[in-house]
């Protein structure tokens, strides 16, 4: 199915599943272009939504890595003019620092969005949970790192 035939499909469900089936599958080369065709969608709340499944999964594969930082900037570009997806790959970004512990900054961890708290929270960097510990947005957040700080054994 090309991405004009998803497009004429009336079903954004069809679509949805349409489009990362495609995202999932693209080549590198051609990333960039096909989440611009998808964000082109009418449906706009479900195409980001689409594009933010994609960028959570393709983010998850390449924080670690040397390649993360030039597809972060790439797919900043692309996504631009989307605020949640500019958001999502700039707190992937804080979530990559905290994780491989490179330089970051507590209060852009504490502005972040619940998703990145949550998921440093549940993260190894004891730094960043101690912060989460005392200051996290929510209840959720702030007992989860807490969890994550207790030594083994202790409940």
């Amino acid at each position: 199915m090309n991405l004009q035939d998803i497009l004429r499909n009336p079903d954004e469900h069809i679509r949805f599943a349409a489009y990362l089936d495609r995202l999932g599958n693209v080549a590198d080369a051609d990333e960039a272009d096909l989440v611009s065709r998808v964000l082109t969608d009418p449906d706009q709340t479900m195409a980001r939504s689409a594009v933010l499944r994609h960028l959570d999964r393709r983010a998850a594969g390449l924080h670690p890595g040397r390649a993360y930082e030039e597809w972060a900037r790439e797919m900043t570009r692309t996504t631009i003019d989307h605020p949640l997806l500019t958001q999502r790959l700039r707190e992937w970004s804080i979530f990559r620092a905290v994780t491989l512990k490179l330089p970051w900054q507590p209060d852009d961890l504490l502005a972040s969005s619940d998703w990145l708290q949550l998921k440093t929270a549940a993260g190894t960097n004891t730094e960043a949970m101690e912060i989460l510990a005392v200051a996290g947005r929510t209840k959720r957040i702030r007992n989860t790192a807490r969890a994550g700080l207790k030594p083994h054994g202790q409940g």
